[in-house]
Order: C-alpha cells, then structure tokens, then sequence
C-alpha cells in the first residue's frame, strides 16, 4: 500500500511540475492538477491539500536528498558530481520552479530549510580552505551545475556541465585552495 501512495504522490509532483512550468506557479491550479491527472479535487485532496503542500514536498524531497548526499560523501570532486547527477534525474525542475516564481515561494522555500544545507554543501566544495579563490570556485562550480539543468532546455549536455565545473572547482585536479 505504501509503495502505491509513494507513486500517487510522485505522478502528483511530476505532473504538477509540469504544469506549473507551463503556466506558472500562481497560473495554475489544483483542478487542473486533477484534471491532468484524471482524478477528483478529493483524490488529489487526499496526497496535498493545497499547491503549496505539493511544493513544499518537493523541496523537502530535495532537502532530504541533500542530506544524504552530504552524510555519505565527502570529498569536493565526488560530491559535486554526485550533487550533478541528483540535479540532473530529479531536482532540476524543482530548481527551475523556484527560479521563475521566486516571489511567490520564497516563503516556502524558506521553510523548506534549503539554503543550510547549500550553505554546508558549499563549505564542503571549498574542501575546507576558506581563501576567496576556493569560495569563489565552489560557488561557479554550483551555479553551473544548476542553471544548466534548471533552464529546462536544450542547453548544454550535463557531462559537459559538470565536466566544466570540476574544473571550475579544481583546475587541473587540483585540490580546492591549491592555488592555480
């Protein structure tokens, strides 16, 4: 049973995502959620009361996927990459959504508790150096990760991306605060 309601709850997610994509955040509504569903505004009522609650679930999702990300990896490298791949298979959209409806979920986005755990994954790009080139570096190395998969286009290929930014974060291989 709980297997079912998890797939109920991510075809929610997905297809509310894509609508709000398409008509934006405050364009769109729960009936049209249901709609695009083919469910009733009581089935949908049962997984999300409001798009709020389907937001915030999809911030949580990704708080959550950071925090095992952060737990489990230490090294700059390889959690960028591994931050990339989540970006890439499940997050970017979310990251999309934010970025063109800022004003109308920064309230959300807030409670979500995101920008901690950014700020821990950022200290650990930095691999632990506090010069300004290391800072500098982690914080390029994070935006391009991003943007290129919350633009939701054609854009660049994400190895490419990612490729770009681990050399952003470490020139050459180097370690973070090694200098250039």
């Amino acid at each position: 049973m709980a297997g079912r309601r998890t797939d109920t709850r991510e075809r929610i997610q997905r297809v509310a995502l894509e609508l709000f994509a398409e008509q934006g955040y405050e364009g769109s509504s729960l009936r049209e959620i249901a709609e695009r569903l083919n469910v009733t505004k009581a089935a949908l009522y049962y997984h999300f009361r409001t798009k709020e609650d389907i937001v915030s679930s999809l911030l949580e999702d990704w708080g959550t996927a950071l925090d095992d990300l952060l737990e489990r990896e230490t090294r700059p490298a390889e959690l960028l990459a591994a931050y990339a791949g989540l970006v890439e298979t499940r997050f970017g959209p979310v990251m999309g959504l934010v970025q063109r409806n800022t004003s109308a979920l920064k309230a959300i986005a807030a409670g979500a508790g995101l920008a901690d755990r950014m700020l821990r994954l950022h200290e650990r790009l930095r691999g632990g150096s506090a010069d300004p080139e290391s800072d500098l570096r982690a914080r390029l190395a994070l935006v391009a990760v991003q943007l290129n998969s919350a633009e939701g286009g054609p854009g660049t290929p994400p190895d490419i991306a990612l490729a770009v930014a681990l050399d952003v974060l470490s020139p050459g291989g180097k370690p973070a605060g090694a200098g250039t």
